[in-house]
């Protein structure tokens, strides 16, 4: 049975991509395969990531598009086009309206930097989540790997994996803690979950 294909949304440097790529390699990702990366900035070292590894890239983005609704209607085409099952969004710097998140409901994962339900929602992304938690003065934070519905980071969890927060931490160096030791390890699992599901669901159809 074919492998469940994977898109995967970018903005920026592709750490997340790179960490999905690694996986596939090592075999952590077996059941899906990247089939598509598209990027909404045109420089975004994430693309020079899917060139190096073989994987087509798009760049789609709403200035060349118009309107939010014209945007999600160019990727909704391209995703169709290359047959696309389920789309990873790692560090995608853009909002999906409901009508997009709709059209494939239960088929688009994201990788939140924090234990949801903290830190999470409208305003908070990147360092801002980090530098929330310190202000706060947690212990512990995290990652969290959810569903995507209209809602910002409001979707079901599929994942989550605990990061201490030590004495002396500054936003960027949590954040570098929880990207390498949450979020490049779940972001991968689920996806595999995900992609083993559907692969399932169509070889039950059949």
């Amino acid at each position: 049975m074919d492998k469940t294909k994977i898109a995967v949304l970018v903005s920026g440097g592709g750490t997340n991509l790179q960490a999905l790529i690694d996986a596939q390699k090592s075999g952590v990702l077996h059941s899906g395969e990247i089939a598509l990366v598209i990027s909404n900035n045109a420089i975004a070292y994430a693309l020079t990531r899917a060139a190096e590894a073989g994987i087509p890239a798009l760049t789609i983005t709403k200035k060349d598009c118009g309107s939010q609704e014209a945007f999600e209607d160019a990727l909704i085409r391209a995703l169709d086009d290359h047959c696309i099952e389920l789309i990873v969004l790692a560090g995608f710097m853009s909002i999906l309206s409901e009508r997009f998140t709709h059209h494939f409901e239960k088929r688009i994962i994201n990788v939140h930097p924090s234990l949801i339900p903290s830190f999470c929602g409208k305003g908070f992304y990147g360092l801002k989540v980090h530098e929330a938690a310190l202000a706060y003065g947690v212990k512990v934070t995290g990652a969290t790997v959810h569903f995507v519905n209209e809602i910002p980071d409001g979707g079901q969890i599929i994942l989550q994996k605990a990061v201490s927060v030590l004495p002396g931490d500054t936003p960027k160096t949590l954040q570098k803690r929880v990207m390498e030791r949450a979020e490049w390890i779940i972001l991968p699992e689920a996806a595999e979950l995900v992609s083993s599901r559907i692969k399932k669901e169509k070889e039950y159809r059949q």
